[in-house]
């Protein structure tokens, strides 16, 4: 029987996994953590009973793609619940702006800047599962849509910064820089609307959606079919080099570029080694984890029934603090996400009190301490917040890195954003998933489409690995 190991437990390493496995192959999975998941952890960070996402935490890309159609993840327990609003973006004085399901509905509560809205997502929402089908893909293929495609790439190449300039309010501006924020990168650069359209369409198509028992519950449904499938996962292993592994004929790497190029050591050809040691990693993210009795008293009332919320100010404001989190200052006012998950899944609650995410976007491998910072920008929007904390927990860049060393120096999104890096993740080649070395794969996030719980890297990873074993 043909054999393969996969390197890493992420949603990526175990939708390779398992794509692997319902093809008949033998299949183990590695994971040096004492617990599986990656970036799709969840536990009680702050008080028993409450349920804290240790990273991801909503996921409007993982409903709808190729992965998720072939297995019946929902058989397996999977659930997803939405809160009434998809997204919010408060500002100061109680004003603010709030993404509705329906793209036609958001742009009429957006007044004077209904047409930009409009105009923007409301032409591309009933055609994004079609547009998917192209951006979850290697940038080098030939396109199923190639006008919807051609579309969409109209608007992602642009910086956010010109998109901003179609909307007239300050309301208009702040809700698309929520959204534009999440390329973790400057906001004047090429393709830095790329995500935030991707996104923002995506909450018009499939909302906005948390896993039900948080999201780790993603995890657990893709390892239950895995072993359903004869597959096994072993934790507390780490493995430092191929040697380690034995005799399998596949291997696949759920792990950052440098860290595969420490595994493949000699063997790795010396451009591939070359272009995985150069790989690029961006800002960081700051955690904090906060319970809240009776919640977060916010001025904008919208937000209250948000189960994510975008923390910064005017577009303006993220701007300038992206801008200076990029270039290694950390900003007095950083740009902060922040999930109120139990409002779409009260099962994470403990009575009246609630858990709460929330991470800034600090610089690369900041050693400094952001939880005063993201307070503060908590209490601009909701005063009384402070009196109303019961329990706090951090993590640091340091810590996150630690936990997860796909996240180097913090990175949650496993590699900077750039123009060329976005397009031509992880080195330059019509396979982005081979590594050089035959029978050898790379799986990660660092590969297309990139960061998120969708799984669609190791999915993609794993049909390269299947189409060279015929």
């Amino acid at each position: 029987m043909t054999s393969a190991v996969v390197v890493g437990s992420g949603p990526n390493g175990l939708a390779a996994a398992l794509t692997l496995a319902a093809e008949g192959i033998e299949v183990t999975v590695l994971e040096r953590a004492a617990t599986i998941g990656g970036g799709t952890r969840s536990g009680e960070a702050t008080l028993p009973g409450l349920l804290h996402d240790e990273c991801s935490s909503a996921h409007p890309l993982a409903l709808d793609t190729p992965f998720s159609r072939r297995f019946d993840l929902a058989g397996a327990g999977l659930r997803f619940a939405s809160a009434p609003i998809e997204h919010a973006h408060p500002l100061d004085g109680g004003r603010g702006a709030a993404a509705l399901r329906s793209a036609a509905d958001t742009a009429t509560s957006l007044g004077p800047d209904a047409g930009a809205w409009r105009r923007l997502f409301g032409t591309l929402d009933a055609r994004f599962p079609r547009i998917a089908e192209d951006f979850l893909r290697p940038m080098l293929h030939v396109p199923a849509h190639p006008i919807l495609l051609a579309r969409f790439g109209a608007y992602a190449a642009l910086p956010a910064t010109a998109i901003a300039r179609r909307f007239a309010t300050d309301e208009g501006r702040a809700l698309w820089a929520g959204l534009a924020a999440h390329a973790f990168r400057p906001l004047n650069a090429p393709f830095s609307s790329a995500i935030g359209v991707a996104l923002g369409t995506a909450a018009h198509t499939y909302g906005w959606p948390v896993a039900v028992g948080g999201s780790r519950s993603i995890t657990d449904a893709s390892a239950r079919l895995l072993r359903q499938h004869g597959g096994r996962i072993e934790t507390g292993v780490e493995v430092t080099s191929l040697d380690e592994l034995g005799g399998y004929d596949v291997v696949l790497l759920d792990t950052s570029p440098r860290a595969a190029a420490g595994i493949l050591g000699d063997r790795a050809p010396h451009r591939v080694a070359r272009a995985y040691r150069r790989f690029r990693h961006g800002t960081a993210a700051f955690q904090v984890a906060l319970a809240v009795q009776d919640g977060v008293p916010w001025t904008f009332e919208p937000a209250r029934r948000s189960a994510t919320l975008h923390l910064g100010g005017t577009f303006e404001e993220v701007a300038r603090s992206e801008q200076e989190t990029w270039q290694g200052r950390m900003p007095e006012r950083p740009f902060v996400l922040l999930s109120q998950q139990y409002l779409a899944d009260p099962s994470r609650s403990q009575g009246s009190v609630h858990p709460i995410d929330a991470y800034a976007h600090v610089p690369h491998g900041f050693t400094g301490d952001a939880t005063e910072a993201i307070l503060g920008q908590i209490e601009r929007f909701a005063p009384g917040t402070r009196e109303r904390i019961v329990a706090l927990a951090i993590r640091t860049t340091t810590q996150i890195s630690t936990l997860n060393p796909n996240y180097v120096g913090g990175d949650i999104t496993t590699g900077a954003n750039l123009g060329r890096q976005l397009v031509l993740r992880p080195r330059a080649a019509l396979d982005p998933y081979t590594t050089g070395v035959p029978g050898v794969y790379l799986c990660s996030a660092a590969t297309p489409p990139g960061a998120g719980a969708h799984g669609m890297c190791g999915y993609n990873a794993a049909l390269s690995a299947l189409r060279r074993l015929g």
